[in-house]
C-alpha cells in the first residue's frame, strides 16, 4: 500500500511527541536494532494480500509462544557483542596450551576480562536463540519464521556453538577453554554473529508487533480478495485515545463516500484519522482496534488533513489544498482501490468560495467508483443539494448545549448537523469576557 510522507505525518504514525505516535504506542521493542527493523515496518506497508497474510500468521504464531519468549537476549547482550568485535586486542593464541593461556592472561589481563566479559553475553545470546527456534518448531510454521529459524539453526550447527550450547546453565568456560572459544567466535565467527543479531532484530520487531496485539487487546483484520474496494468496522477506535469512544462504519462501491459534518471538537478529525489509523495499521499485517474489521487490500491510502502554507515557495493555504486535491485525483485515477480521508476541505479562502469548491471537487471524486472516501466538513449547505447521488451517506457527530456548556456524545449519527457553535466556545472560554473588558 502506498502512503507518502504526509499521509504518515498527518495520521502521526512517526511524531516527535511520544504521546502522539502511533509507532511509539506499538513499539516494544528490546534492542535497538529491533526498534529500526519495527520503524521498516511501519514506514513501508506491505504491497500486496499475500505479504499481509503471512505477516499476520507471524504476529499470531508470535504470540501463541509470547510468554515464553527468552529474556536473557537485551540491548545490553547485542552491545557487548558488538563492542567486542569493535575493540582492538591482543592477538588471542589460536591453539592456547594451559601455559600460553597464563602467560596471555597474566600479560594481557584487561583484554582477558574482556574477552571473558564478553563471551558471557554471547553465550546468553546463542542459548536466547536456540531457545527461540525451539519454541518456533511445530507444525505449520509461517514462512518468514521458517526461514528465519532454518537460518539460525544452521549458523549455530558448527561443533564450537554446539559444545557451549550443551554446557550447564551456569557453568562458565575455564582459560583454555574460555580463549579458545574467544579466538574461535572472534576470528571465525564475526560473519556469522552479526547475522544472527540482524535476524534476532527482525524477530525482535514482530515480537514488538506481537506484544502491542495483546496489550491492546488488537484484532486481526479479514481481508476480502475482492475487485470491488469495501471497508467495514464494528467498534472501531483510536488506539492513542486513554478512553476512545468507538465507531461503527462501512464503505462499499455501492456506497463509496461518507459524507461527515458536526461542530469544532464534536469527533469528526478523531474519527477520520481512526479509520485511517487502522487501514494503516491493517497494511503492515498488524492488528487493529476494533472488536472486527474486513476489508480489501487498497493500492494506496491518501489523506487531505493537515494542510499547511508555504512562506519561503510563497504557496497560500488554499493553493496547497488545491494541489493536495490536484494530487489525490492523479493518484486514484489508475483504477486501483484506494482509501482517501479528507478532513475540512478548502479551509483557506472565503465560505462562498469553498462552498463552490467543495461541492465541484465531491461531484467529480463521486464519480470514482475504484476509491473509498471520508470527507468531513463545516459546510453543511452544501450537503442537501447532494443527496440526488446515490452512492453518498451522510453521518455526523451531535452536540448539546446546555447551561451554556458543550455537551459531545462523540457517536455517529445518520444525517447532517448544521451546528455552529464556535462563538460558544470563544465564550466558553472566556474570550469575550477578556475582550470585552478591554
Amino acid at each position: 500500500m502506498q502512503a507518502d510522507i504526509t499521509t504518515i505525518n498527518d495520521l502521526s504514525i512517526f511524531h516527535h511527541d511520544e504521546e502522539q505516535s502511533v509507532f511509539h504506542h506499538i513499539n516494544f521493542t528490546r534492542t535497538v536494532g529491533g526498534k529500526e527493523w519495527l520503524k521498516f515496518f511501519f514506514e513501508k506497508p506491505l504491497q500486496n494480500l499475500k505479504q499481509i497474510i503471512e505477516t499476520q500468521q507471524t504476529i499470531q504464531h508470535i504470540i501463541h509462544i509470547h510468554s515464553q519468549w527468552p529474556e536473557t537476549i537485551t540491548n545490553g547482550t547485542i552491545m557487548v557483542i558488538e563492542k567486542f568485535y569493535e575493540t582492538q586486542l591482543a592477538e588471542i593464541p589460536p591453539y592456547p596450551n594451559g601455559l600460553a593461556a597464563l602467560s596471555y592472561r597474566f600479560f594481557n589481563a584487561s583484554d582477558y576480562s574482556l574477552i571473558k566479559y564478553s563471551e558471557v553475553h554471547f553465550i546468553s545470546f546463542i542459548k536466547g536463540l536456540h531457545q527461540i527456534i525451539q519454541l518456533l518448531a511445530y507444525e505449520n510454521i509461517p514462512s518468514i519464521l521458517q526461514v528465519m529459524t532454518d537460518r539460525i539453526s544452521m549458523l549455530l550447527s558448527k561443533s564450537e556453538i554446539k559444545n557451549v550450547l550443551n554446557k550447564k546453565e551456569n557453568k562458565n568456560l575455564f582459560l583454555v577453554e574460555a580463549l579458545s572459544f574467544g579466538y574461535f567466535i572472534r576470528r571465525h565467527f564475526k560473519n556469522e554473529a552479526e547475522d544472527l543479531i540482524e535476524i534476532y532484530s527482525k524477530l525482535d520487531a514482530y515480537y514488538s508487533m506481537a506484544t502491542a496485539c495483546i496489550n491492546y487487546h488488537f484484532i486481526f483484520p479479514e481481508f476480502i480478495d475482492d475487485e470491488k474496494p469495501m471497508l467495514a468496522a464494528q467498534q472501531l477506535y483510536h488506539p492513542l485515545l486513554p478512553t476512545p469512544v468507538s465507531y461503527n462504519t462501512e464503505l462499499t462501491q455501492g456506497k463509496n463516500f461518507l459524507f461527515l459534518t458536526g461542530a469544532n471538537m464534536a469527533g469528526k478529525s478523531t474519527f477520520i484519522k481512526a479509520v485511517g489509523v487502522a487501514a494503516y495499521l491493517a497494511h503492515t499485517g498488524m492488528g487493529v482496534p476494533a472488536q472486527s474489521m474486513t476489508l480489501t487490500f487498497f493500492e494506496g491510502l491518501h489523506s487531505n488533513i493537515q494542510v499547511v502554507d508555504n512562506i519561503v515557495k510563497g504557496e497560500s493555504f488554499f493553493f496547497n489544498e488545491v494541489q493536495r486535491i490536484r494530487k489525490t485525483i492523479e493518484k486514484i485515477s489508475n483504477a486501483k482501490k484506494w482509501l482517501i480521508l479528507i478532513d475540512e476541505l478548502f479551509k483557506g479562502t472565503n465560505v462562498e468560495d469553498a462552498m463552490k469548491c467543495s461541492t465541484t471537487v465531491i461531484e467529480g471524486l463521486l464519480k470514482m467508483p475504484n476509491a473509498l472516501f471520508i470527507l468531513s466538513t463545516h459546510l453543511y449547505e452544501i450537503g442537501e443539494a447532494l443527496k440526488q447521488y446515490s452512492n453518498i451517506q451522510f453521518y455526523y457527530f451531535e452536540t448539546k448545549v446546555k447551561d451554556d456548556q458543550l455537551l459531545f456524545s462523540f457517536h455517529l449519527k445518520e444525517g447532517i448537523s448544521n451546528d455552529r457553535l464556535g462563538y460558544l466556545i470563544l465564550k466558553r472560554e472566556g474570550v469575550v469576557d477578556m475582550l470585552n473588558k478591554l
